[in-house]
Order: C-alpha cells, then structure tokens, then sequence
C-alpha cells in the first residue's frame, strides 16, 4: 500500500506538470442579487448552477443574497449572475465589529442585513502635508 500509494502520488504530480494547469481551490462566492419573486429566484439558481465547478447555489430571498460554493472563478460567477439582466453586484456587507467606523455616512445602509454594514476603506487617516506646515510657521516667533 505504501509504495503504490507514494508512486500514485508522484505520478499525479507528473501528469499535472505536464499540462501545466493549477488546480482550483474551492472558494465561495457571495453576491447581492435583486430579486422580486420566486421565479427570479428559480432563475437565477439555474444559471448558476450551470456554472462550471459550481458545486451548491443557495439563494436567500428575504436577504437579497446568493452564495455559490465550488471550484469556480469569481468574475465567471459574477458574469453569469450578471447575464440575467438582474441588479447584481459582489457582497458589500461586512459584520459591523470588523469596521473601525461602522456609522460613517458611507458605511452606514438602511438595506444592510443586521449587524451589518458596507465594507468601507479606512478614511480616518491623517495626512500632513507641506501647506500644513507653512500656516503653522507662520505664527511662530
């Protein structure tokens, strides 16, 4: 068993070589879809099940949500969701204890799920510039 597993093992490594592909990782994929109905729903599920690697679409009507579990790429993914002339756009929602400002006016959205808000870059940063300093020589004695 050792030694035919370890030359199975090698020669799956040799024969990835040579094609020279790398092997997906499983990711999850987790869109914002605008649904209105059931059979946006049923349409939006079977399009992206169509998806090559998809492994699971759950679809989560009341949140507006759509996650896709399996080998795939995102872009592909958004694509496809992007070809049922549905509203869609990637997760924008954060949970809000991960965010250093939660209620800035660009974070802060009424549609968000609970205890969550839109993922935001940081905007607290100070930033000193060289006009700075002159104002500030200006009246020193």
């Amino acid at each position: 068993m050792g030694v035919a597993g370890t030359l199975e093992y090698f020669s799956g490594l040799l024969r990835n070589a040579k094609k020279g592909k790398k092997k997906k990782q499983m990711q999850t994929v987790v869109l914002k879809v605008r649904m209105d109905c059931e059979g946006c729903e049923r349409k939006i599920k079977s399009v992206l099940s169509g998806v090559k690697g998809a492994k699971s679409v759950d679809v989560d009507m009341k949140q507006q949500k759509v996650t896709v579990t399996g080998y795939v790429d995102p872009k592909k993914v958004l694509k496809a969701a992007q070809s049922t002339k549905k509203k869609v756009e990637m997760w924008p929602y954060v949970p809000y204890t991960s965010v250093a400002h939660p209620y800035v006016s660009q974070a802060y959205d009424k549609k968000a799920p609970p205890n969550h808000v839109r993922a935001v870059p940081v905007t607290a940063t100070c930033s000193e510039t060289t006009l700075d300093d002159t104002y500030t020589n200006m009246f020193q004695r």
